[in-house]
């Protein structure tokens, strides 16, 4: 306290009461350290002072020993135990040499539930019941923050909506729409189509009824107009279905054909080996009398809906004989679009080549368009069987199928599908019309091999033996750029795929709900264990209002009492909602939102109101879920006693 005057003191004196006792202040907690009845003050001058030696300190040895120093005893409280975790050994802090691995020893993670158990058995408490969500520290190994641990990972959540990316709209919450939560319009339309098709039938068919194990035979030839140019046989296509495994193939017919080497047909065996996005299965081939001759079978995996690319580009007419080609509109074909067609049939004869085999027909009528921008290679196993009796290298039919691709490019270019096509307009055609890349590309592949004198390049390699060189490998690195933006669309497709699978799989979820919730609601018996136990309803007596023949509380039904009733009350606050007016809500976001927190098994609370508002229950959306799994339960234990008495 600073000094005052002796007047102020005594002004301030005068104040107080003489019989007033002294003020006497407790003794200060210290915690073994003393301090002066002065403020210590520090001095402007200290600033400059020397820096502090301790006696006994060498210039060696800068830095002073560290005495310990001695806890105070005012909080220590005997009467309370001190708290040593498992593992801990105090003596560790009193060894300096101790290793530092063992000064690390206690590990709060490594303490295992026995160790836990054992603890409080020894201290006379009841064990301790493990959370479904506790981990056990020994299958960790030590790593308690290592997220792919198998048990330390918490159980998948199947309430959780979380859609995959990536997302190109960039949309508030409250502008999304309802359409949200399910497929997109057209891939939805489009799946929709594919599966009618599949499951379309032809009643009255003149058709055979039964082809070895196939039924159900469907035409899918566009015309009835015979066709034995590519073939060598009047061929038809049709769709039927395998009493084997339900599924549904594509069985291809040549008319009149007549097997005189078993080894022909035995060649479908390699083409079964071939497993390839852009080459359609090949599953088996056989002879039959069925339809009233001897026809050979070709049994193919089957794609609804798929197009020819004479039907995509060319008139119909262009593929008969005679036809004006010329006159009819040419269709412009964007040049990533060729650059696609060209990138998926070079995947297809790379697989095919490197079984040592040949497609050895890549005509626009028997490529097919499975979806948008997706080609496979069909019909390509017909020639190794009709055409056995051939006597020419493998070789000579893969270098076929690179000029083969090379015309087929150009025929897509002019619009035409004429066999009597002109190389030298074409190629004119496509100069005017696309790059220079795509120019030398389509060159090469027509070219027999490249000539000595060529310059190689990106697309046109050139080496020492030509003939080897002009192989389907060559022709892949020359259009690897291509191949690259083909994989990355294709990435960015699958990535959208994903993203709307993930909708139908919250919504699936949410179907399995509703169905139990539909299994437990409005069920006639008593019990589900006992079905024949309700008594029927005793006949109304004359002149007896309706309603007087309703069952008593004792003959409730077992949907209607309980914990079920609250189930019926929830049903009808999802699906009966009403406004102020009475009139009904159709709000889909309230049935999903419900519906979703009734999964999880929220804490939220909801308010469920009876028809005739004489009844009302706050529940939580926790409770509902006991509710229904429980309801659920006693369902299954009965359907398990009757299927064991019966």
């Amino acid at each position: 306290m600073d000094k005052q005057s002796p007047n102020a003191y005594c002004s301030v004196k005068k104040k107080f009461n003489v019989d007033s006792p002294a003020f006497k202040p407790l003794a200060p907690i210290t915690n073994g350290s003393s301090s002066g009845s002065k403020a210590a003050s520090i001095s402007p001058q200290a600033a400059g002072a020397a820096i502090f030696t301790p006696k006994g300190a060498s210039a060696g040895n800068a830095t002073p020993p560290v005495h310990p120093r001695e806890a105070s005893t005012e909080w220590i409280n005997n009467d309370i135990p001190e708290f040593v975790p498992g593992g801990f050994e105090p003596h560790h802090l009193n060894d300096p040499t101790a290793n530092a691995n063992n000064m690390n020893a206690y590990d709060p993670f490594m303490m295992t539930s026995t160790a836990a158990n054992s603890f409080n058995h020894s201290n006379g408490q009841h064990q301790t019941q493990l959370h479904q969500y506790s981990q056990d520290a020994n299958s960790l190994a030590g790593t308690a923050y290592f997220q792919t641990a198998n048990n330390f990972s918490q159980p998948l959540q199947y309430h959780l909506y979380a859609p995959l990316g990536p997302h190109r709209e960039n949309l508030l919450a409250y502008q999304r729409t309802a359409h949200d939560f399910f497929l997109p319009d057209a891939l939805r339309e489009d799946l929709q189509r594919k599966s009618e098709a599949t499951l379309q039938t032809l009643p009255n068919s003149t058709l055979p009824a039964q082809v070895d194990h196939f039924h159900s035979l469907v035409p899918l030839d566009t015309n009835n107009q015979k066709n034995a140019t590519l073939f060598g046989y009047s061929t038809w296509v049709y769709k039927a279905v395998s009493s084997k495994d339900g599924f549904t193939y594509t069985l291809r017919r040549l008319e009149g054909f007549r097997l005189t080497n078993e080894q022909a047909i035995r060649s479908v065996q390699a083409w079964k080996r071939i497993n390839n996005g852009n080459v359609v299965s090949v599953h088996d081939a056989f002879t039959t009398r069925a339809f009233g001759d001897s026809s050979l079978i070709f049994v193919t995996d089957y794609h609804p809906l798929s197009k020819t690319l004479s039907e995509q580009y060319f008139k119909e007419s262009s593929m008969l004989i005679g036809s004006h080609n010329n006159r009819l509109p040419k269709q412009y074909v964007p040049e990533q679009v060729l650059w696609g067609y060209i990138c998926q049939i070079a995947s297809a004869l790379k697989a095919i080549h490197s079984e040592r085999l040949a497609a050895r027909l890549l005509h626009p009528s028997k490529i097919l368009i499975t979806s948008k921008n997706r080609i496979r290679l069909n019909a390509c196993s017909i020639l190794d069987v009709t055409q056995h009796d051939t006597q020419r290298p493998v070789t000579d039919f893969q270098q076929e199928d690179l000029a083969q691709l090379g015309r087929l490019i150009l025929q897509i270019v002019c619009g035409t599908a004429s066999p009597t096509l002109n190389i030298p307009k074409a190629h004119e055609q496509l100069s005017r019309s696309y790059s220079e890349r795509l120019k030398d590309c389509v060159t090469w592949l027509l070219a027999s091999y490249p000539p000595p004198a060529t310059t190689p390049s990106a697309t046109s390699p050139s080496s020492a033996t030509p003939e080897l060189s002009h192989n389907i490998d060559t022709f892949l690195t020359g259009i690897a750029p291509q191949l690259t933006t083909l994989f990355d669309n294709t990435l960015h497709a699958e990535d959208a795929l994903t993203s709307a699978l993930t909708r139908e799989l919250e919504n699936g979820r949410l179907f399995r709900l509703l169905a139990k919730l539909n299994f437990i609601l409005e069920r006639p018996e008593q019990s589900p264990s006992h079905p024949a136990s309700l008594p029927p309803p005793a006949a109304a007596a004359p002149g007896a209002p309706p309603n007087a023949s309703a069952p008593t509380a004792t003959q409730q039904q077992w949907s209607e009492t309980g914990e079920r009733y609250v189930l019926k009350l929830f049903r009808d606050y999802v699906f009966h909602h009403v406004d102020g007016a009475g009139a009904p809500v159709l709000d889909l976001a309230h049935v999903l939102a419900a519906l979703n927190r009734l999964d999880a098994g929220s804490e939220e609370k909801v308010a469920l109101c009876s028809r005739d508002e004489q009844t009302l229950f706050v529940v939580s959306y926790r409770e509902v879920k006991r509710a229904v799994e429980g309801a659920w339960t006693d369902l299954v234990k009965a359907g398990r006693q009757a299927a064991g008495r019966s």
